[in-house]
């Protein structure tokens, strides 16, 4: 006996099984130009609105996008965008994202979920096969880019992506006081444990502008993330500002409507992030 026919002969069924959603995986992401892995050390950090926000800037740049969320216990993502459906199923045997638009396609377990309240009860083997499962079982298509929202900490499902996913780059959101700093040092020492990319460190809430004299407000400090990035040798990709429209904007799902409004100071900031992204 040959020493394939022997490690067939060994295999369970579950390994089986496991091997044919690997090839499927392995096809589906064949298809994807570019992964991004957003995540963060510390909840709190606005890591799903710049996941969000920076796949529909993308996606208006005419790059095809897909908007993964795997945020199973806290997903942010349908509602931040509004999501007014779940998945399209009108092709026999065939799953595909629900379609945001011509763009941007979008996949949350909130779109599957009959209560939106409903707490998600899962150890880690559920959520290891439901990430899986949003990659090998959605016909996602030819993408330019795949953007994944991670939830905060560097868990079973960061770790999920970074195995599944191994040519995933890490885009690292933090705030810049020490609390949020000491996380993300973390967050990055994971990204070098498990070998992905790091494709840099963005620092949220820098600052709010007041709105009756202009100047700029450090609310959680400034140039926090800058420095740490700096002192851990990863690139840092800006800075981005609290601003009272991005939260009602998220609020309402609404994300969309501020892409048109050009003076606004965070789209500024976000088209350095973007231009950065790009050059990658």
């Amino acid at each position: 006996m040959g020493d394939l026919e022997k490690i067939q002969e060994e295999m369970t069924p579950g390994d089986f099984e496991r091997n044919e959603q690997d090839k499927l995986i392995a096809d589906r992401m064949a298809r994807v130009e570019r992964k991004i892995l957003v995540m963060s050390g510390k909840g709190g950090v606005g890591k799903s609105t710049v996941a969000g926000y920076l796949a529909l800037l993308l996606s208006k740049k005419g790059h095809k996008v897909g908007l993964m969320d795997v945020d199973l216990h806290g997903p942010s993502i349908a509602r931040l965008m509004k999501v007014q459906g779940g998945f399209d199923m009108s092709q026999k045997g065939v799953v595909k994202p629900y379609a945001f638009s011509d763009h941007l396609s979008i996949v949350s377990l909130e779109m599957m979920l009959g209560e939106k309240d409903m707490a998600v009860i899962w150890r880690g083997p559920m959520k290891i096969s439901a990430i899986r499962q949003f990659v090998s079982d959605i016909e996602w298509g030819d993408l330019d880019f795949l953007v994944v929202d991670s939830p905060p900490g560097t868990g079973d499902e960061p770790l999920t992506v970074a195995q599944t996913i191994p040519d995933a780059e890490a885009l690292i959101v933090t705030t810049p006081q020490e609390m949020s700093l000491a996380d993300v040092r973390k967050s990055i020492n994971f990204c070098r444990q498990v070998n992905m990319k790091i494709l840099g460190v963005v620092e949220n809430m820098s600052g709010q502008l007041c709105p009756h004299c202009g100047e700029q407000v450090p609310l959680f400090g400034r140039g926090g993330g800058e420095k740490m990035a700096r002192e851990m040798d990863v690139p840092f990709l800006g800075q981005i500002p609290a601003d009272g429209k991005m939260v009602n904007a998220g609020d309402t799902g609404d994300l969309k409507g501020l892409m048109d409004q050009k003076d606004l100071e965070i789209n500024v900031a976000y088209g350095d992030i973007l231009n950065a992204v790009l050059a990658g």
